[in-house]
């Protein structure tokens, strides 16, 4: 069973978001001129560093989310796509599309993670909130 992102979590902040796509070549050195390169593979994974801010008890669920649930960040999991889920689907002129009762279409999207290498740090903003660092790694 793959486990499920904690819907109560904060969306990642947009500020501290980073996306590495895993290379996918390799070098080709030629005996003169400069070097080129061809596919090492097909599908290729990207690496997402993310922050979130939470709460007290935010923290409390991100923590138990990774310590336990993912035994320390070794398990796969569904989180949705922070650049899709959730977001208006806009016409082309980037009105948002409407349901026939006037709601907002919203779009869809998960992507299939790990945790990468970079487990999560914790730091403390403000009087009573923590935000965690960390990176995943989406799969292809």
């Amino acid at each position: 069973m793959i486990l499920t992102w904690p819907p109560t979590l904060p969306k990642p902040e947009r500020k501290t978001w980073q996306v590495t796509p895993q290379d996918a070549r390799a070098k080709r050195q030629a005996d003169a001129g400069p070097p080129s390169f061809r596919r090492r593979f097909s599908s290729v994974s990207k690496t997402v560093n993310l922050s979130l801010v939470l709460t007290r008890n935010g923290k409390a669920i991100f923590d138990r989310f990774f310590h336990e649930d993912c035994a320390e960040g070794t398990h796969l999991f569904w989180m949705p796509d922070p650049t899709t889920d959730g977001w208006p689907l806009l016409a082309t002129d980037g009105r948002p599309l409407l349901t026939a009762e006037g709601a907002p279409i919203l779009l869809a999207a998960q992507w299939l993670c790990s945790f990468g290498e970079q487990v999560p740090v914790e730091t403390v903003e403000g009087q009573v909130e923590f935000r965690k660092t960390f990176s995943v790694v989406v799969m292809p």
